[in-house]
């Protein structure tokens, strides 16, 4: 007699395949710009220092859908001399 899968075991394939397709969409390398490597940027050690250009009135403003979460070297690569923490 040949297993037959049920309703359960369905279920149970696709919550696996879900995990594993998220898995491999989120592992790949992210993509975002570097902090250009000048003196202000080097010397930029919080948010509110980034902010200060990269706010809604600022010199070069984040685009629209950027994220806003508080840390921004989480995602963008620090400048060679990096003073901060």
């Amino acid at each position: 007699m040949a297993w037959q899968p049920g309703k359960r075991d369905m279920i149970f394939i696709a919550v696996v395949a879900a995990v594993i397709l998220t898995l491999a969409l989120g592992s790949h390398e992210r993509k975002t710009k570097a902090v250009p490597n000048d003196a202000q940027h080097q010397q930029a050690t919080s948010r509110e220092a980034c902010m200060q250009c990269h706010g809604v009135d600022g010199v070069k403003p984040q685009p629209m859908r950027h994220t806003q979460a508080d840390q921004c070297f989480q995602c963008h690569a620090q400048p060679d001399g990096w003073q901060g923490k």
